[in-house]
């Protein structure tokens, strides 16, 4: 049980804030129970929701099975919609319209340890001196101390390239704009027009940057390592990368666009 496995632990978040951990699964029914029992290990007093796009292998059914004993687990089981960014852009609503202080996004294939969690929300509590708390933290394997384990050379170099590519395009100021494994400041993500965005793929992630960084928000980055998964299979394709290079394309050719449309200042200088 979830619950016997949570208890056992010494581990305490920094914050006692509302917060929702939100993990979009397709098939992932040999993964979820331990990483729902590691989440509430590393962090006891989150709330766990589940966007399950109806996977055949049975995962809604182990979610609605748990849901019985364990409370802080919720599922959502989308019937109609499929894709991961939409999944994501749903439990990031979820979390909206339930009042969290913070909603934490992670896969549900272990590639995102939750052992990172308590630091992940600790990084949304501090501040510099001076200054102001993030309003996005972002758990990044090209920082120091970060890095990946178990992927070919292939994998790491499309990685590389289009991190490369969406950062400098579409002047990104982070330093890993394609993983997931994030936490967001609630408050700050009802300024997001959700309805706006182009990506229900993985391209969701490099555009909720762009659209977050539009709005000014402040991001801080923790180093992690990326743990290529043992279980189950990659939904990533080469189809879908080179959707996400199109996608990340038109968002630098939509900003380019708004710009030119601003009023030049024409005045003279004094």
């Amino acid at each position: 049980m979830v619950s016997e496995i949570a208890s056992d632990s010494d581990e305490t978040l920094p914050s006692q804030r509302k917060i929702l951990v939100s993990i979009a699964t397709y098939n992932e029914r040999e993964n979820l129970p331990n990483l729902v029992a590691e989440i509430f290990r590393f962090a006891p007093t989150v709330d766990i929701l589940v966007v399950d796009d109806n996977s055949p292998d049975g995962t809604s059914d182990w979610c609605r099975q748990q849901q019985e004993i364990e409370p802080r687990l919720t599922l959502l089981c989308r019937t109609q919609e499929k894709g991961l960014g939409s999944a994501t852009i749903a439990g990031l609503k979820y979390a909206i319209q339930h009042n969290y202080d913070y909603v934490i996004n992670l896969d549900a294939d272990f590639s995102h340890h939750p052992k990172y969690l308590p630091d992940l929300i600790a990084g949304m509590e501090s501040a510099p001196p001076g200054g102001q708390p993030v309003d996005v933290m972002l758990g990044s394997r090209y920082i120091p101390g970060g890095g990946i384990e178990g992927w070919p050379i292939s994998r790491k170099i499309m990685s590389k390239f289009i991190n490369a590519y969406a950062i400098g395009w579409l002047r990104l100021p982070v330093s890993d704009c394609s993983g997931s494994f994030r936490c967001y400041r609630t408050e700050f993500l009802k300024r997001i027009e959700f309805d706006q965005f182009r990506s229900t793929g993985y391209a969701f992630f490099e555009e909720i940057l762009w659209f977050l960084t539009q709005a000014q928000a402040r991001f801080g980055e923790l180093p992690i390592v990326f743990v290529n998964r043992e279980k189950g299979h990659s939904k990533i394709t080469l189809q879908e990368a080179l959707r996400a290079v199109w996608i990340i394309g038109q968002l630098g050719f939509a900003k380019f666009r708004s710009q030119a449309a601003l009023p030049q200042d024409t005045s003279p200088n004094p």
